[in-house]
């Protein structure tokens, strides 16, 4: 039974991760690492410090939950697909701590497009990464590291 079962995924292709089930459908895009736009640490250090995958999805659950239901940003979030970025936030952050992810989802601008970013969300979206992070009791260093990382993103994102 194992071996039709595994015989049967291989025969079914995955589904491209533009049009992933219980997401909403993107345009095609072409995935590829470098769209998370930045290099992955090396070692355990950091996969380590955010308690390994487990810890990496709580994390990014928690920025999309919190994300969607803030006052002053989940504005920007009414409407889409919530699914989406929680899988997506996972990878990006999984692949760059370097706990062996690979990153499926869109580059930085294509994925912010039109959605109307300021300054003053982005950097509420960090206070809330940060939260995200303090909760699930990262260590202040790793927390940087991942920001120091993440921030050269914030071009990319912020739409002037």
């Amino acid at each position: 039974m194992l071996v039709f079962a595994l015989l049967l995924a291989a025969a079914v292709p995955a589904a491209p991760p533009y049009a992933m089930p219980g997401e909403a459908a993107v345009a095609p895009y072409q995935a590829k690492d470098s769209n998370a736009e930045a290099r992955p640490y090396t070692g355990d250090f950091m996969a380590r410090a955010f308690h390994g995958r487990a810890g990496i999805a709580r994390v990014a659950g928690d920025l999309v939950d919190r994300a969607y239901a803030d006052p002053v940003i989940g504005e920007i979030f009414k409407g889409h697909d919530k699914v989406r970025p929680t899988r997506t936030l996972f990878e990006q952050f999984c692949y760059i701590i370097g706990a062996g992810c690979t990153y499926s989802g869109r580059d930085m601008i294509a994925s912010h497009k039109d959605l109307g970013v300021q300054q003053a969300d982005m950097n509420r979206l960090v206070e809330l990464l940060q939260r995200a992070m303090r909760d699930e009791k990262v260590p202040f260093a790793a927390q940087n590291r991942l920001l120091a990382r993440l921030a050269p993103m914030r071009g990319h994102v912020v739409q002037k």
